[in-house]
């Protein structure tokens, strides 16, 4: 790290001054440390702190909030919460429902999943569809498809992928997603319908990722441990987050071109990324879950539930809001920036 002149000033009052200032001395130089850029594996970029929630318009949910008899799904507008929706933390069977995936239509309503269903709701907050997942099944991955479809899986034996349209009422087409286990929860967390009508899927439980075209084919596979989410970039590779704090993106031919972990920025706990995105100016913004992974929630304040990073790996903005709103574990998250909107299926 190279010395800066503001810290040289510093170390030569340390040296003439009385030894009962140096310790006051000392505080200060270790404050302006602090305060500097650094390098090497801490460089972490000019990070928009005071910025929060108004460093972008998103939509924002997260499972697993046992603090409280509600979760919610919020979505921020020009730094504040511009609507909210509350679903029971547990359903009338005393069953934990799960906000584990929302996607919000051009129309402003919302899709999302609750493990126990799925459902839209309106801006008004009327529900105009829902599903309830059978018995020994479970709802974890839903996605809103232009004004009209949606793309839902139904985790179980048989596990199946769902394209309904809501307005006719029709379903256009079901095909069985292959498994690695019969217990419905692992199966998937990610299934999304991509722009040339193949779906990809995140095998939590069998630690792929594939696509599938319409026939059920298999035409595009890469082994990673525990992927928990899994999306298609413009450029055609795959970007994927897993349980091991990991976010990866690898070409059609499986290379590995970028990935970022835990040692790449230090000073900020990495937990589970159940959530990834990626940004037209190639940053990527990631979902940080700890819910499962620190048990008293009194610890949750304080750690970081959204990261953005550029692609030399440096954290240019973090979202750590426990109060005012305090908006709980991050699971899913949606940016709706303007010129993240034509790659948004949903404005399809």
């Amino acid at each position: 790290m190279e010395k800066n002149t503001e810290v040289t000033a510093v170390i030569s009052i340390c040296k003439s001054i009385k030894p009962t200032l140096k310790t006051l001395a000392k505080n200060l130089l270790v404050g302006l440390l602090i305060s500097l850029p650094f390098s090497g594996s801490f460089a972490q970029g000019k990070i928009a702190t005071g910025e929060g929630l108004k460093y972008h318009d998103f939509l924002y949910t997260g499972e697993w909030d046992y603090r409280r008899p509600v979760q919610t799904i919020y979505l921020i507008r020009d730094g504040k919460v511009k609507w909210s929706y509350d679903i029971p933390f547990k359903d009338s069977t005393n069953t934990i429902e799960e906000l584990g995936d929302a996607t919000m239509r051009k129309n402003g309503n919302i899709v999302f999943c609750r493990k126990v269903g799925a459902s839209e709701v309106t801006p008004d907050k009327k529900v105009i569809w829902n599903v309830n997942a059978a018995p020994n099944h479970e709802i974890h991955s839903v996605q809103a498809i232009g004004l009209n479809r949606i793309l839902y899986v139904t985790q179980g034996v048989p596990c199946i992928a769902h394209l309904v349209n809501v307005k006719t009422g029709k379903t256009e087409k079901e095909f069985v997603l292959p498994t690695g286990k019969p217990q419905p929860h692992l199966q998937f967390r990610r299934v999304r319908l991509l722009s040339n009508g193949n779906i990809l899927a995140a095998h939590l439980d069998s630690n792929q990722v594939s696509e599938y075209d319409p026939s059920g084919k298999t035409v595009w596979s890469f082994k990673v441990q525990y992927p928990w989410s899994a999306s298609r970039l413009a450029n055609g590779n795959t970007l994927i987050s897993n349980f091991h704090n990991t976010v990866s993106e690898v070409d059609p031919q499986g290379k590995l071109v970028w990935q970022l972990n835990q040692s790449d920025i230090p000073n900020i706990k990495l937990y589970i990324i159940q959530d990834a995105e990626r940004l037209p100016n190639g940053n990527t913004v990631f979902a940080n879950w700890l819910a499962g992974e620190v048990k008293d929630p009194k610890d949750w304040p304080g750690t970081v539930q959204l990261v953005e990073v550029n692609q030399q790996k440096q954290v240019v903005w973090t979202l750590s809001q426990w109060s005012n709103p305090d908006m709980g574990p991050a699971s899913s998250f949606q940016l709706l920036d303007k010129k993240m909107l034509d790659r948004i299926p949903a404005y399809r």
